[in-house]
């Protein structure tokens, strides 16, 4: 632990990067605070209070969308253009020769995928605006329009600017993950589910003991807290666990120097967003309609996929399933395990090479997917059954996607800052 420690003080360009990380997200988090021009703030935040699926997006931004900012998308339309583009390399063969390619072929998906966030920017900015102003008179600012002129141009306007943040936001990503410490992409959305951790705090804080009513909701109160420090060592646990298939080299006597490490959760936080993109896509329909309590295209919608209600819940649970193993053996690919072992002359004890090691690293895979299938409807389920119980607001997080973020980021960040001070040690010997 102090050799590692040691290692971080004296490495100077660990030190520099970490600077440089810190400095682009604190430029991310001021930028927060630069508002749409001639955008009605009070209409957009009277709509977040009354859609669940957008209190969440919100903080997942930092607030930034109760703040009207340009970074109100942050980076959420770059993650959803590169699971676009994924998808469409495994059915559209041009593109599944990307990966072949080497550098070249990730440098076009790359092109692609910010092409797609750009578009879904303006577009998704675009439906933000309108939609905020569906029951409303107009979205721009009192005394701008004058004599019934069109708003069109201004709605234009002001989606350009949500795009122009989006696409700031894909700069900072790039930049921190060339020059910085971490994934960039991953590290914005951390930051903005930890800047909204302080407001979450204080209002569970002000609910169960503030102005409690009875003795029972300290209780309430501790029970919560203990939810989620629970929640963070299981999701530690999962993040870190793995199964190791041992490998043999027939050019090195049989001896098991090396193993192939299959993840528990391969296909980590992937399945709950999939899910909840998909699931999003009707509520922000339903956003458009007049809201009702019993009747109307809003109110069914939100009755089929809003996760809180019953079958919303049911629907999510199954997508969370579908997804998970989609995307383990999207991410584990069993033929292309088996035939690298072939090109390295390498076997797993026991098993024949070819289709037999196939066959056994997707069976194996399979039975740890169920595993990780169970533990990531755990996940996302518990958020939804504490506020339910505790009678909290959607706003209100334990566990979840965002906990998912968090750690598997803090993992990955932490296991980079290791690697990259003995990087600096090894090329000292030289």
């Amino acid at each position: 632990m102090w050799r590692r420690f040691k290692q971080f003080i004296t490495s100077k360009s660990l030190i520099a990067k970490l600077a440089f990380t810190l400095l682009m997200l604190l430029v991310f988090r001021l930028l927060i605070f630069v508002p749409i021009p001639l955008f009605n703030r009070e209409l957009l935040t009277s709509w977040i209070s009354n859609n669940e699926f957008f209190e969440i997006l919100n903080n997942f931004g930092g607030n930034a969308l109760e703040q009207a900012s340009i970074l109100a998308l942050g980076i959420t339309p770059y993650i959803t253009a590169s699971i676009v583009v994924q998808m469409l390399q495994m059915v559209i063969p041009q593109l599944k020769e990307w990966e072949d390619q080497g550098e070249s072929g990730h440098a076009k998906a790359a092109k692609m995928t910010r092409y797609i966030a750009v578009a879904l920017s303006f577009a998704q900015g675009l439906m933000l605006i309108i939609g905020s102003s569906a029951n409303a008179t107009n979205v721009i600012y009192p005394g701008v329009l004058q004599n019934g002129a069109s708003g069109w141009p201004y709605y234009i306007l002001m989606a350009l600017c949500i795009t122009a943040g989006t696409c700031i936001c894909i700069w900072i990503s790039d930049i921190i993950t060339k020059k910085g410490i971490g994934n960039g992409a991953s590290l914005l959305i951390t930051a903005g589910i930890v800047t909204s951790l302080p407001s979450m705090g204080v209002f569970t804080y002000t609910k169960f003991i503030t102005d409690r009513t009875a003795w029972y909701q300290i209780l309430y109160f501790i029970i919560i807290i203990l939810l989620f420090l629970g929640s963070i060592m299981l999701v530690t646990f999962f993040q870190i666990s793995e199964r190791k298939i041992p490998v043999h080299y027939a050019n090195r006597g049989g001896k098991s120097n090396s193993d192939i490490p299959l993840k528990i959760n391969s296909a980590n936080v992937m399945p709950v967003i999939f899910g909840s993109t998909i699931m999003s896509i009707p509520l922000t329909i339903a956003g458009f309609f007049q809201a009702s309590s019993s009747e109307g295209a809003g109110y069914w919608l939100d009755q089929i996929f809003n996760n809180r209600n019953a079958i919303g819940f049911v629907i999510y649970m199954l997508l969370i399933v579908v997804f998970s193993f989609f995307y383990s053996f999207l991410q584990t690919s069993p033929d292309k395990i088996s035939e690298n072992l072939s090109k390295s002359n390498a076997f797993i004890p026991g098993i024949r090479p070819g289709e037999d090691t196939k066959n056994y690293v997707a069976k194996l895979l399979f039975k740890i997917t169920v595993i990780g299938t169970f533990y990531l409807m755990f996940i996302a389920a518990m958020p939804i059954i504490i506020c339910k119980i505790f009678n909290l607001p959607t706003s209100i997080s334990v566990g979840g996607t965002s906990l998912l973020i968090v750690v598997g980021v803090a993992i990955e960040t932490c296991l980079q800052i290791v690697s990259e001070g003995q990087k600096d040690e090894y090329q000292g010997i030289y």
